[in-house]
């Protein structure tokens, strides 16, 4: 089996997760996350909407964990990031989290946000 070590240019990946806690560039964030192109912050939840906004025009898809099982997001939400162009993906986090890091490899215009499982 070939090995190749994953180089990640753009951002940091997600190293790991636990109860209430996700562990992004070799840092630790209490609580939620969001992480892509411009860093990785605190991210307060649905209401957050200004950070996700930001993102306009530096990413195509964001994916959005939501936490220990997969759930719907508030409707104008995903209506609102519809509006701006970015594309969104949801999911559980841990999916998102695996997700987000592959695309990253690959050097796709992708950020993540995540609820904490």
């Amino acid at each position: 089996m070939r090995l190749n070590e994953v180089t990640y240019t753009d951002a940091a990946p997600v190293e790991g997760y636990g109860p209430g806690f996700f562990r992004v560039g070799g840092q630790v964030y209490e609580g939620g996350v969001l992480t892509g192109p411009t860093g990785t912050q605190a991210w307060a939840g649905y209401e957050d909407r200004a950070r996700l906004f930001a993102l306009q025009g530096q990413i195509d898809v964001l994916f959005l964990g939501t936490g220990a099982e997969t759930a719907h997001i508030p409707a104008d939400l995903r209506a609102e990031l519809d509006g701006l162009g970015i594309g969104v993906e949801v999911m559980n986090s841990p999916s998102a989290a695996r997700t987000y890091n592959v695309l990253l490899s690959e050097g796709r215009r992708i950020a993540l946000a995540m609820l904490p499982v």
